[in-house]
């Protein structure tokens, strides 16, 4: 998978929880999820679980706490999925 496809897969995984539509219309690798897309930090976790889920990886939670915008998403992914 190429970083252009594993950032599609990130950002409609996180879509279902933006409040920021137009941050997310814009979006790019530095994008923060909860400052930006403001994306509810208790949704956080359901995000992490689609993650898992798509990718079929296991994303432990000092990585989780590494994650702050879509470019990390993507970043994690690529690591995990590499």
């Amino acid at each position: 998978m190429d970083r252009e496809e594993a950032f599609a897969k990130v950002v409609k995984i996180i879509t279902p929880h933006v409040k920021n539509q137009a941050a997310l219309e814009s979006a790019d690798d530095a994008t923060h999820i909860l400052d930006d897309l403001k994306v509810n930090s208790a949704r956080l976790v359901d995000v992490v679980l689609a993650f898992e889920d798509e990718f079929d990886i296991e994303i432990p939670d000092e990585d989780v706490d590494a994650v702050n915008t879509i470019g990390d998403c993507v970043n994690l992914v690529l690591e995990k999925t590499g």
